[in-house]
């Protein structure tokens, strides 16, 4: 016969971390990445825009009119709506292909959001607003990367105190 035990640990009773160690905020992780922001128009060709991904090795560019957030092109929206559906990159422009339906985050949302974000709504690219300004964009890869820091980090803190 088998037999099944349940065991609980309560880690809220264990608290081996120092009060201060938290998740990264987006702001924390900006001041840190000092990266510039890459932008198209709408106006621009899909040419145009692959071009400028290419040029910086990114996956996803924000799509400005008069420093305002209207979109985003990525990779995914060029396979997707200009590959299948033959359009030419020569001639189309981006404002035809973009996702205008934007999922934004601020700079008071922390690393471990943003990750549930992006796996809840299947997206790979967060545009930072402060109410109307752009402060950048945020990846799955960056995401990924400042978790894996924040874990190693943790179970460093938590060596120390076996």
């Amino acid at each position: 016969m088998l037999r099944v035990f349940k065991i609980y640990i309560h880690w809220a009773e264990v608290n081996y971390l120092p009060k201060d160690f938290a998740m990264k905020t987006i702001s924390q992780f900006l001041d840190h990445s000092q990266r510039a922001i890459y932008s198209v128009s709408p106006d621009d060709t899909i040419r145009q825009a692959l071009e400028v991904m290419a040029l910086h090795n990114i996956g996803a560019l924000l799509v400005l009119k008069e420093q305002k957030l209207v979109g985003i092109f990525s990779e995914r929206d060029y396979a997707r709506k200009v590959v299948l559906k033959g359009k030419s990159s020569n001639d189309a422009k981006v404002s035809e292909v973009m996702t205008s339906k934007l999922i934004t985050i601020d700079t008071k949302h922390s690393i471990d959001q943003c990750m549930q974000i992006m796996t809840d709504n299947h997206i790979r690219h967060l545009p930072i607003v402060n109410d109307t300004q752009v402060m950048g964009l945020i990846s799955i890869g960056d995401v990924v990367r400042e978790m894996i820091a924040y874990q190693k980090s943790m179970i460093e803190q938590l060596q120390k105190n076996i």
